[in-house]
């Protein structure tokens, strides 16, 4: 019987296989619809090699049709023989591609392509458009390569999806897809498999490599009650997991769903160079025929001539590179984002990202862990720190209110034993009693001791209770058989990721790091003081979160609002970026935010903002790039300074060289002195 980790279902398809689009260029980069016509009768190897094998067929045939020709005395004939072969195989997919944008009413780069080869023959220079074609055909080729290399970036999560789960069922454990894995099935993980559901660990301790979800570089401890998700590795022990998303919902499922659209989304900078190509293409095609009409009307040219230097502006004008260059770059930076651990949905959010002036922060859950701990223990007269822990403890164990859980915590963590307490009664809205080793125990706020606060050494309880509240922290006051032993102030900590996540943020240019939060002023300004942030804005409604949103866009420009992607929804909607923490676990945060930060990682913040400022620097060079080229290329050619085979390998390498430049970012790593930014 196979392991789940065994049975993990093929990668997509690329290069030039069935079936496989190629649409984020939008009618501006070489026939992408090529493989997708490909005769069914041929065999899937070959199918798959179409592109190159028709690369290798019109190379060879040109090489032998030019060189037979010039230095073996083959045939005039039988030379233009090799030239049509060559034609036919480096132009198949042009014609194709070009004969379906037509449909459309869309004229794209490849008509161009395909009007200058046709040209060429016409003006009996077979070998400079076999030439074309060829390179043409090979820059096609290499940019389905190279972009297949940003796809798989991605697509290789569909990798970590195991297609079966073992299942326990009427006693059993059997072994079925994955697909019909039910919501509250007992999914048996043993050591080295993958999980391969969505839900909560029912039994079992282990360690769960997590890095391909969350980003999490080490594994993480699972214990019952924690979530887990399908794709992560179980390293040590066995673990009953309880199901609670169906395969086709699971977290993993949902990742590459959003980021395959993200890829499709245009960004501003992929939308002005549409519109540019779609006005760019035809008006080349009328200086085309301009230039070939008017200078024999006007100049006496002879028509060879004129056709000759149309041909030279259609291949010269052809923005090949410009449209593919921001969709590579793009795309590129999306699949890098996701590969770290960052869902980020759309190219316009990617460029946003860069343009970042200020960031607001929630408080809870955000800056913070979202769960108390324990700050400082007051210890009164005739009793210790460890003898208040240990009493406070054996009451708390029995209660599930975050503020026992932060105390029994504390005490094992400090290696404190204590005994089993009895009698358990809540105190409402007061606190908590019990004995414990045959003393009367009481557990609770100031209001819980309002008859005998001044008795014995508990004098100072409201000066001791004073002080820890107004430094932000939640008290519990220990009594013990009617002695006050001690208070414990607890608290929300910072994430540990947090302060060194706003100082980097302040190192990429973040002008302004803001604080909103509906909670008290005192515990606002605690938890800022800690983390560095000067500018806190306390005790809001969702609703004032809103309007400061909207008025900082409104009159100092880009700002992203950080939350828990539930209660900060109006605010994450109305900022320019909308950024979710626990992305893993929180099905609302992954749909509504415009970001998601997998693993409630703080730190993947400023690696996005950089990575958007690179994304952004290489779209501009690619952009300088290709108009570079194509103004240099108009120039030469309407001076008749190069020869169209020249022309020709200008245009495509100015393709290959965007395309490579945006997979530049797919290595991308913050600069700490040992790898820089592109």
């Amino acid at each position: 019987m196979s392991s789940p980790a065994s049975r993990a279902p093929r990668p997509p398809s690329t290069g030039g296989s069935r079936g496989h689009g190629h649409g984020h260029c939008h009618g501006g980069c070489h026939g992408h619809e090529s493989s997708e016509t490909l005769p069914d009768f041929l065999p899937s190897a070959l199918s798959e090699r179409w592109a190159l094998i028709m690369v290798v067929v019109s190379g060879l045939t040109l090489a032998i049709a030019f060189f037979g020709a010039r230095f073996a005395g083959l045939p005039g004939t039988i030379a233009l023989g090799f030239y049509l072969v060559s034609y036919l195989a480096g132009g198949i997919d042009v014609a194709r591609s070009s004969f379906m944008q037509l449909l459309r009413g869309k004229f794209d780069t490849d008509v161009l392509m395909l009007a200058a080869a046709v040209g060429a023959a016409v003006l009996g220079k077979w070998a400079e458009g076999a030439f074309l074609l060829f390179l043409f055909s090979l820059g096609h080729a290499g940019e389905h390569y190279a972009l297949d290399r940003a796809r798989n970036a991605v697509g290789e999560l569909g990798k970590l999806m195991p297609t079966t789960a073992h299942v326990r069922r009427d006693a059993r454990l059997v072994e079925v897809p994955v697909e019909q894995v039910s919501i509250d099935e007992i999914v048996v993980v043993r050591p080295g498999d993958r999980v391969p559901v969505d839900g909560v660990v029912a039994a079992g301790t282990s360690s769960l490599d997590q890095s391909a979800i969350t980003g999490e570089s080490v594994p993480v401890t699972r214990e019952p009650g924690d979530s887990v998700y399908a794709g992560t590795i179980n390293q040590d022990n066995a673990l009953d997991v309880r199901t609670t998303r169906l395969a086709a919902d699971n977290t993993l499922a949902r990742v590459m769903h959003l980021v395959t659209e993200a890829q499709h989304q245009q960004s501003p900078a992929q939308r002005l160079t549409e519109r540019f190509t779609q006005w760019f293409v035809p008006l080349v095609l009328i200086g085309t025929l301009l230039v070939i009409v008017l200078p024999p009307l006007l100049f006496q040219w002879e028509w060879a001539d004129s056709f000759y230097r149309g041909m030279l502006l259609l291949v010269a004008a052809s923005p090949c590179a410009l449209a593919l260059g921001t969709p590579a770059a793009v795309l590129a930076g999306v699949a890098q984002a996701a590969r770290r651990g960052i869902l980020i949905k759309g190219g316009v959010h990617l460029e946003n990202l860069g343009r970042l002036q200020a960031v607001a922060f929630d408080k809870t859950g955000t800056l913070t862990t979202g769960q108390f701990s324990v700050v400082e223990t007051v210890v009164f007269p005739g009793s210790g720190e460890e003898e208040v822990l240990r009493i406070a403890a054996a009451v708390e164990e029995q209660s599930s209110h975050p503020l026992a859980l932060a105390i029994v915590r504390h005490a094992k963590a400090r290696g404190v034993a204590f005994p089993h307490a009895s009698r358990l009664e809540n105190l409402a809205g007061r606190g908590i009693q019990a004995d414990v080793e045959g003393n009367p125990v009481v557990l609770g706020a100031l209001r819980a001791f309002s008859d005998n606060v001044a008795a014995g050494p508990g004098s100072g309880l409201r000066e001791t209770v004073a002080r820890l509240e107004g430094a932000g922290m939640t008290t519990v006051i220990v009594q013990r058989a009617g002695i006050f032993l001690g208070v414990i102030g607890l608290a929300d900590q910072p994430r540990p990721s947090a302060a060194a996540a706003l100082r980097r943020l302040e190192a990429l240019g973040v002008g302004r790091l803001i604080m909103l939060t509906g909670d008290n002023s005192s515990v606002a300004q605690r938890v800022a003081s800690t983390l560095g942030i000067r500018d806190v804005k306390s005790e809001l409604l969702p609703g004032a979160k809103l309007t400061l949103i909207q008025e900082w866009k409104k009159n100092h420009g880009a700002i992203a609002m950080v939350g828990d992607g539930v209660n900060d929804a109006p605010a994450l909607a109305a900022a320019t970026i909308g950024v979710a923490m626990g992305g893993a676990g929180t099905a609302v945060a992954i749909e509504t935010a415009d970001v998601a930060l997998m693993g409630d990682d703080l730190a993947k913040l400023p690696y996005a903002v950089g990575l958007s400022r690179a994304s952004n620097r290489i779209i501009k060079q690619n952009l300088g790039i290709a108009l570079g080229v194509i103004v240099i290329l108009i120039l030469a050619s309407a001076a008749g300074a190069i020869p169209l085979s020249i022309a020709v390998v200008f245009h495509e390498g100015s393709t290959v060289v965007v395309v490579l430049n945006a997979l530049r970012l797919l290595a991308w790593r913050e600069p700490d002195g040992t790898a820089a930014a592109p």
